[in-house]
């Protein structure tokens, strides 16, 4: 292994461990989110708008901070100030006693999430390129992942350990998250010191070389990731029916869903690793094999079929959050990439999110329709891929 090779890749573990301890914080709030805004008062419709809303604006917003990284070059300054929100407007839910503040605050954490994310995209994809694209997110990921099951699970122990009345158990709560906020924060710091031009990882063509960037192979590829995402069910729905169904008792759910991000963890760098010898055969893959995870949750009764159902809902969450950000890196030149991963990003919430409220509407009518609806979604993609991969080699 090379110089270049061996920075590249201390790059990406060194980011990785930023998204550990990030994911820590705002995946171990976003837990016990709801059952705080109930304590301060907030009824059901305001849980839901804080939720839905701030997913939306955290998702749209990216692809004017992609845009904004790509015609500023300045890809740390905008990643610094969006872990800034990112990290440290949950820690001050600690001193919270009106349910508008908290919703702000939920909200500017979404939105800081949304600023940073194209530009870090865009320079883990510079040192991924060194190792391999595919590996390089799904190391990320997998580091990504383990924050985000240790979070909600030391959340859950600090509060069933902490005395006193509930509103001030949640307090110390979200006091305590500002640990893993302060190391996230002070590893972020080392990486952009240690590294302060992850796109010399790169070899950047010249502009006048350049293909067009986002043409059809891009078009394809997002029309792909949107049917993908249209027919993703969110775990919400999915742990909804499962509690409906009572195969599974209240305090096991959780445990289901810690298996779907271990497994999420192990999958993005099978894949990602996959991904680098066969190309988008990898993502064509794992989204054949996560389609079938609707059906084996939504239709069958039986409780090794739904861990099942969980694991290929994991492997095909995994491989999102690592092939899906490779292909990208492979697609479109460094010139431009900050704005592609803001697009790719922004489509996939809005599909995902309206596919998930259309699915949550027609679950009430056809469970049966839900799940075949999900499977065919999920499917079509894969033909698209296809086309994607008889123009291109990615």
């Amino acid at each position: 292994m090379n110089k270049k090779i061996s920075k590249a890749m201390l790059f990406i573990i060194l980011m990785g461990f930023v998204s550990l301890f990030s994911d820590m914080v705002y995946e171990g709030a976003r837990g016990v989110a709801g059952p705080f805004l109930l304590q301060l008062g907030a009824g059901a419709a305001v849980v839901a708008f804080a939720a839905g809303f701030g997913e939306f604006v955290g998702y749209v917003l990216r692809l004017f901070s992609g845009y904004l990284a790509d015609r500023t070059k300045r890809h740390w300054a905008i990643t610094l100030v969006g872990y800034a929100f990112n990290l440290f407007a949950i820690p001050m839910l600690a001193f919270v006693y009106d349910w508008k503040i908290a919703v702000l605050l939920m909200i500017l954490e979404r939105t800081g999430k949304a600023i940073r994310k194209p530009a870090r995209d865009s320079m883990v994809s510079y040192a991924a390129k060194q190792v391999g694209p595919g590996l390089g997110f799904g190391l990320e990921e997998a580091l990504d992942q383990i924050g985000a099951v240790t979070g909600p699970l030391l959340l859950s122990l600090v509060l069933g350990f902490k005395s006193g009345r509930e509103i001030e158990r949640y307090h110390f709560g979200f006091a305590m998250l500002m640990i893993p906020a302060v190391i996230s924060m002070t590893l972020l710091l080392l990486a952009r010191f240690s590294f302060p031009r992850p796109v010399e990882f790169e070899k950047v063509i010249p502009i006048e070389k350049q293909t067009k960037p986002l043409g059809r192979r891009v078009t394809l590829y997002l029309t792909a990731v949107s049917l993908l995402a249209a027919g993703f069910i969110d775990f919400p729905l999915i742990s909804y029916h499962l509690a409906k169904q009572q195969l599974f008792s209240t305090a096991f759910l959780p445990i289901l869903y810690g298996i779907a991000m271990g497994v999420d963890a192990i999958a993005a760098i099978v894949f990602g690793k996959l991904y680098d010898k066969v190309g988008i055969n990898a993502f064509m893959i794992s989204t054949a094999l996560g389609a079938f995870a609707s059906p084996f949750l939504l239709l069958v009764a039986n409780k090794m079929v739904v861990v099942l159902g969980v694991s290929l809902w994991g492997i095909s969450m995994g491989a999102q959050e690592s092939v899906m950000k490779a292909v990208v890196a492979n697609l479109v030149p460094t010139e431009k990439r900050g704005f592609a991963y803001g697009l790719l990003n922004s489509i996939y919430g809005v599909a995902w999110f309206t596919g998930s409220f259309t699915m949550g509407l027609i679950y009430q009518r056809s469970i049966i329709f839900t799940a075949f609806l999900s499977l065919l979604l999920q499917l079509t993609s894969v033909p698209v891929m296809f086309l994607l991969k008889t123009r291109v080699e990615v």
